[in-house]
């Protein structure tokens, strides 16, 4: 910024100017889009973004700061780069929060991490920035608001794209073995796969009838939360404002032996399931055509559909089945926008936030990276139908999923969950067993954090 000095006329001037702007009230927005005349006159300095991810969505971030950039002169984003490991980038934050570094200013959260995030008091609440500038809340799932980003009664953070767990399965296996429809219920699926594995095998040994995430991390945490749910089960609930964990409900004990049976019993799902099989592994079996169905993430189905994949056209997404009497059930995931409770310029930061939820934006997230966006106006918008058509099919298990515990031990929480479950899956331990002990070390986990 240039230092030279004004006359003291024009600092009068400019201080006469900047009472008439505020007393006529165009210093605030009345809309979630970015009112650039009035805000680039009023915003300045500098804000350090921290966002991590696949090479290609780091270059896509770099181009959203251009534009912000370009419609507020004088202001500066940092973009630090961080990993594309979700651990990595939490321990980052969680590094400089702690100290309570100035920088970042503003970052992408996972949705497991939000409790953790919240109840150290590391986010700046976002309430009084929505009330002053009269900002429409409305446009987002308001699921994913009320279970994820609002928290004691106050507003954390905005989802920027949200995720959660879908069935995939090969169209022309179905018709070929006489399916006119994707399974519904868990049952249906296991007498699918058996029968369609059956079949493609004596072309293909290498050929599963169902595959999904089952290897000792995170994602199998989410995957027994699907079960778990669609069961009636529950992972936990609070009284009084106490998480209170129920891990070995007899429906999460029956929801677990199923999750064995499939591997085990039915032998429909690899037995690597519990020792290799994270997303991509699952991914690459089912688009290699080794899988008739196949449990997976949303970005799943763009892979799935590009020029070199082998199952181009063959692929159709349903919400994963239930258990007979229940409702389908799908983890909530994907990342959230929040403020740091210790960043020197919020006023800016907040600026980002709009920026990057605007309509706009959230759009171009769509259409160029394959976000599900976060917003659901955007899922009506023709130029994102016609670039994701099957996002029309999405929105209903978005509003419908269910948060992992938005608790601040989360990720203890999830290595007790994680050990047990795959111990289960490996046969090294009953259910019963299993469910048990974790249920005993979640209770324990509990009364240390009080």
């Amino acid at each position: 910024m240039s230092m030279r000095k004004r006359p003291l006329w024009g600092v009068v001037l400019l201080g006469l100017l900047v009472s008439a702007v505020i007393a006529s009230g165009c210093i605030t927005g009345t809309s979630n889009e970015s009112n650039t005349s009035t805000e680039s006159a009023k915003l300045e300095g500098k804000i350090v973004f921290a966002v991590g991810g696949a090479p290609n969505e780091i270059d896509y971030w770099k181009k959203v700061i251009a534009k912000f950039e370009e419609a507020h002169p004088g202001v500066t984003v940092e973009l630090k780069r961080q990993a594309t490991d979700t651990d990595q980038r939490r321990l980052d934050l969680v590094n400089a929060l702690r100290a309570k570094s100035s920088d970042p200013d503003v970052f992408l959260m996972d949705v497991a991490w939000l409790g953790q995030f919240i109840a150290s008091g590391w986010l700046e609440p976002l309430d009084s920035y929505v009330e002053r500038d009269n900002y429409d809340l409305n446009v987002f799932f308001q699921s994913v608001i009320n279970l994820a980003d609002r928290q004691n009664g106050k507003l954390w953070a905005l989802p920027v794209y949200v995720d959660a767990g879908l069935l995939y399965y090969r169209t022309d296996l179905l018709q070929k073995y006489g399916y006119d429809k994707p399974p519904e219920t868990w049952d249906q699926l296991v007498e699918m796969a058996q029968k369609i594995q059956a079949g493609e095998r004596q072309s293909n040994s290498n050929f599963w009838g169902f595959v999904w995430q089952g290897k000792q991390y995170e994602g199998l945490v989410c995957d027994f939360v699907e079960y778990v749910y669609s069961n009636g089960g529950e992972l936990g609930h609070f009284e009084n404002g106490k998480w209170v964990p129920t891990l070995n409900k007899p429906e999460n004990v029956e929801a677990l032996q199923f999750m064995v049976d499939l591997i085990h019993k039915y032998k429909v799902s690899p037995p690597n399931t519990y020792t290799e099989m994270t997303e991509e592994p699952v991914r690459l079996t089912f688009q290699q055509g080794n899988a008739a169905f196949e449990r997976n993430w949303p970005y799943a189905w763009g892979l799935h559909n590009a020029n070199d994949s082998p199952v181009k056209g063959k692929v159709g997404i349903a919400p994963l089945p239930h258990f007979q009497g229940h409702k389908s059930a799908a983890t909530l995931g994907g990342w959230h926008i929040g403020i740091s409770k210790y960043s020197d310029n919020k006023e800016l930061a907040w600026a980002f936030v709009k920026f990057v939820e605007s309509y706009e934006q959230q759009k171009n997230f769509a259409i160029n990276l394959g976000w599900n966006p976060g917003r659901t106006d955007v899922y009506d918008d023709q130029d994102v139908l016609k670039a994701a058509p099957h996002l029309k099919d999405l929105r209903s298990v978005f509003e419908n999923a269910v948060p992992r515990p938005i608790v601040p031990y989360y990720p203890q929480l999830s290595q007790i969950i994680q050990k047990y479950v795959n111990a289960a899956l490996a046969g090294s331990m009953s259910p019963q067993e299993a469910l048990d002990k974790a249920q005993q070390e979640a209770e324990e986990l509990v009364k240390q954090y009080g």
